[in-house]
């Protein structure tokens, strides 16, 4: 496979990586998270260099950019710790209309996000579904040409700001049915809903959110209402993909933070990165590093598979690789910090927090492995 970036690809990079360093320093990031969660002044900057309409067709208003494109994207907002909502707007709620959005659907939804007034969140995870996508309790029942929708929904990224929220619903059979599964777009204003909203632990903002008798439109389903499960897990395949590559700029940043840090950090009356020990575990941070970064080019490559077994099961590969080199870069990174790298003042510790919420997000490394080796993904 080719990994070399193209004319085109290396001015995106180059683009993005510039516009986050005038607008992204740590300083500022620390001011978004006080301040609403993050910058509409930046989402509206990114929107302005058409890093919004990336991925979608150029006939819907985008670019027709790829899976190698949004990696490039991706990478560039983990080494800046981008609080702003594009994994759910762009990559989740946008790949779910770029899939199955009919055309009156991407003409409601699709120029507001690439021009920055909309923004979408993804409401999946329940209360006992952990990281199976079929196991779904909330329901969505017909009445007359609409549907009407019952239910809990938990930590739904980006769910407090959001305008609209995509909803798995369960429109027949049991609760861990791999059938019977439908998506819906809900205004996030909608008579019955309600949310609960509050920062995580990465430093990003989340909501509970209730369903009370919403009532919808049939314009509101995504897809085929009753089997829309193959739907769920390719657009959430492609969110392991964009996941990936943000942990890489991550894992990037911080061991370029943590060798900085231990060539100027003095103890004994030298720099304690003279320690050959060090240099050492330094140098393993460096290893894991490439080896995340190998996997997220593959699963990048893997996301254009026509077979969805093998699609999965490379993407699947990608995320116990990346689950594991995130767990140890952050360590080493805190460990070789020492306190300090505990402080909210530090920003070591927050690139650790982000790796270790992406590790959980959408199945960690234990539930991939198991996938994988058990011939399930």
């Amino acid at each position: 496979m080719d990994f070399d970036l193209n004319e085109e690809q290396r001015l995106l990079k180059e683009s993005i990586d510039g516009l986050l360093t005038d607008s992204y320093d740590f300083e500022q990031r620390k001011k978004y998270m006080k301040k609403g969660g993050w910058s509409k002044a930046v989402w509206l900057k990114l929107a302005e260099q058409g890093l919004l309409g990336l991925p979608f067709a150029e006939a819907d208003g985008g670019f027709g950019g790829g899976g190698v494109e949004t990696m490039i994207v991706m990478e560039a907002l983990g080494k800046a710790l981008v609080l702003e909502p594009y994994l759910a707007t762009v990559v989740i709620g946008g790949g779910f209309l770029r899939h199955a959005g009919s055309d009156t659907q991407k003409a409601a939804h699709v120029p507001g996000i690439i021009d920055g007034s909309k923004t979408l969140a993804f409401a999946q995870l329940e209360k006992n579904s952990r990281y199976d996508l079929f196991d779904v309790t909330t329901t969505a029942k017909k009445k007359g040409d609409g549907w009407v929708i019952d239910g809990e929904k938990f930590v739904v990224l980006n769910g407090e700001n959001a305008d609209t929220l995509i909803v798995t619903a369960r429109t027949k059979g049991e609760r861990r049915d791999h059938g019977g599964i439908g998506v819906f777009l809900v205004p996030a204003n909608a008579k019955g809903v309600a949310k609960k909203g509050y920062p995580t632990q990465d430093g990003l903002h989340a909501a509970d959110v209730t369903f009370t008798g919403v009532e919808i439109g049939a314009d509101s389903v995504l897809g085929n209402p009753e089997d829309s499960l193959a739907l769920i897990e390719r657009v959430v395949d492609e969110a392991r993909i964009a996941l990936c590559a943000e942990a890489v700029g991550l894992m990037d940043e911080s061991l370029k933070t943590t060798v900085e840090y231990i060539k100027t950090r003095k103890q004994f009356g030298v720099p304690i990165g003279s320690f050959q020990s060090l240099q050492h575990r330094a140098s393993d941070m460096f290893v894991a590093a490439e080896q995340a970064r190998s996997m997220s080019m593959f699963a990048t490559m893997a996301g254009d598979f026509e077979d969805a077994r093998e699609r999965s099961n490379a993407i699947a590969a990608a995320k116990v690789q990346i689950g594991k080199s995130a767990k140890f870069v952050g360590q080493q990174s805190i460990q070789l910090h020492g306190g300090i790298g505990m402080t909210m003042e530090a920003k070591i510790g927050h690139y650790f927090k982000r790796l270790t919420m992406i590790e959980t997000t959408f199945g960690d490394a234990n539930y991939h492995q198991s996938r994988v080796t058990d011939g399930v993904a």
